[in-house]
């Protein structure tokens, strides 16, 4: 029994063997029961049955255990077998600096977990078609958590951030010159991702280019256009130019024109606009606005009419407009208004710059 306890008071390293005992125990101990109960944590919340709202709480932390990195792990196992031990001035710096340095990891990592774990609620809740603005917010606020995270645990070792910052400051201003064009289009990446004035997905038309976003980056946008070509915009120019967002229409307001034959008896010049009221009001999805003969040209009388589609899709459009044509040709010669058959000047429509003619909603009939 005094060998026993001899050796279990034999110093080594500065420690009795029975202290580096103890200390071994506790960081088996340790190691062994943090880790089943991450998984036992990580396990139960995916048996679980979520509801309408979800179990936001259980979520979170089940996030947060997710994202506990194993050397953290190790870590905290360390710090709590060697709190009695003691160590040379030496080892105990390199202990205390991996543990704090261990220590900020994991509090960064947990940070953009609760932060990647919002958005996902939020992306649940508004659909995909902010996935691409959300990555752009993550972006930069991961830049943001893992900077505080390393400043903060350079702090804690005893090392004065502020002749650092100073020196960064400095260089960060040499750096924004040298590359600010890139820094650019990385805050117009943010404010598109704030300000959301389209998503993935909408029609745009921007200056001379038309076409439907596929891809929102920090540095660029891209959109495929009518003839199926890719165009990549940059985010600062994008901002820059007038965007017409035909993603966001709520309703599509079409005019169309009649070119009526000047031998069309007045009685049936009269029925016109009760006519063409009547079969726009039987076209599914379309609001009718207005037909009046609103001038008389030198051949022809002109009738111009406008109505509102509900949807405001472009081939409902079309596929309705078609319909009402059949029909106020299939009605005229029962009414017996006569179209003018050949108009000296046609007046064409010239859509605005930007503007595809053929998503203008104008026609002529003549």
């Amino acid at each position: 029994m005094s060998g026993l306890s001899g050796l279990w008071h034999f110093e080594f390293l500065g420690n009795e063997l029975g202290e580096w005992a103890i200390a071994l125990a506790i960081f088996l101990v340790t190691f062994t029961v943090l880790p089943l109960i991450k998984r036992a944590i990580s396990r139960q919340r995916r048996r679980e049955p979520r509801g309408p709202q979800g179990y936001l709480a259980l979520d979170l932390l089940a996030a947060l255990v997710g994202h506990t990195n194993r050397l953290f792990l190790i870590g905290v196992a360390v710090w709590l077998a060697a709190r009695d031990l003691n160590f040379p001035d030496r080892i105990d710096r390199w202990l205390n600096t991996a543990l704090v340095l261990l220590l900020w990891m994991q509090l960064a990592l947990w940070a953009m977990a609760a932060i990647g774990f919002a958005v996902g609620v939020r992306r649940q809740r508004l659909g995909t078609q902010v996935v691409a603005s959300m990555d752009v917010i993550l972006v930069a606020i991961g830049i943001i958590v893992w900077g505080l995270a390393g400043l903060l645990a350079l702090e804690n070792l005893g090392i004065h951030v502020g002749p650092l910052l100073a020196g960064l400051g400095i260089g960060g201003i040499a750096l924004a010159l040298a590359v600010q064009a890139v820094l650019a289009d990385l805050l117009a990446s943010l404010s598109i991702a704030l300000d959301k004035p389209f998503m993935i997905g909408d029609f745009l038309t921007i200056d001379d280019c038309q076409g439907t976003i596929e891809h929102i980056g920090v540095k660029s946008t891209r959109m495929r256009s009518l003839t199926g070509e890719q165009i990549i915009l940059g985010n600062s120019d994008l901002l820059k130019a007038r965007v017409r967002n035909f993603g966001r229409m709520l309703e599509r307001r079409a005019l169309f024109q009649l070119d009526v034959h000047y031998d069309t008896p007045v009685a049936a010049l009269a029925t016109v606009p009760g006519a063409v009221r009547e079969i726009i009001e039987a076209t599914p999805d379309v609001r009718f606005d207005r037909c009046h003969l609103l001038r008389c040209a030198p051949t022809t009388l002109q009738f111009e009419t406008v109505f509102f589609m509900t949807n405001p899709d472009f081939k409902a459009y079309a596929s309705a407009q078609q319909s009402i044509n059949l029909r106020i040709l299939e009605r005229f010669r029962t009414l017996g208004v006569i179209f003018a058959a050949v108009a000296p000047t046609p007046v064409r429509f010239h859509p605005p710059p930007g503007v595809l003619a053929e998503d203008s909603g104008q026609q002529r009939l003549l």
